[in-house]
């Protein structure tokens, strides 16, 4: 079992940043590919990254060149860096881990955080 715990969540004005992180207990992390999705309001639940054992991170299209994922292996943690908010990017984010990529990349990763509420607004 791996237990997940997001942290870093909040308000934030568009343009602005915010860094996600998620605490992974219960087993090392390094085998586990890990990801964030998110999911906005009426919307369902989309892919936002992920990443594996080195990296580099795999990206939607819409959050490329604004968000970055990264993972410290030795603090079994994962994060994912926010830049250039937008308004579209207000969900909650959920941090999520999986032996196969193919798994978590289509939202059915075994393990999953509790979630973070991002908020852009002015």
């Amino acid at each position: 079992q791996v237990q997940l715990v997001e942290s870093g969540g909040g308000l934030v004005q568009p343009g602005g940043s915010l860094k996600l992180s998620c605490a992974a207990s219960g087993r090392d992390i390094r085998e586990y590919f890990m990801g964030w999705s998110r999911q906005a309001p009426g919307k369902e639940r989309e892919f936002v990254a992920a990443i594996g054992w080195s990296g580099p991170g795999i990206y939607t299209d819409s959050v490329k060149g604004r968000f970055t994922i990264s993972r410290d292996n030795a603090k079994n943690t994962v994060y994912l860096q926010m830049n250039s908010l937008k308004p579209e990017d207000t969900a909650v984010y959920y941090c999520n881990a999986d032996i196969q990529y193919g798994i978590l990349r289509a939202g059915g990763a075994g393990f999953w955080g509790q979630g973070s509420q991002v908020t852009v607004s002015s």
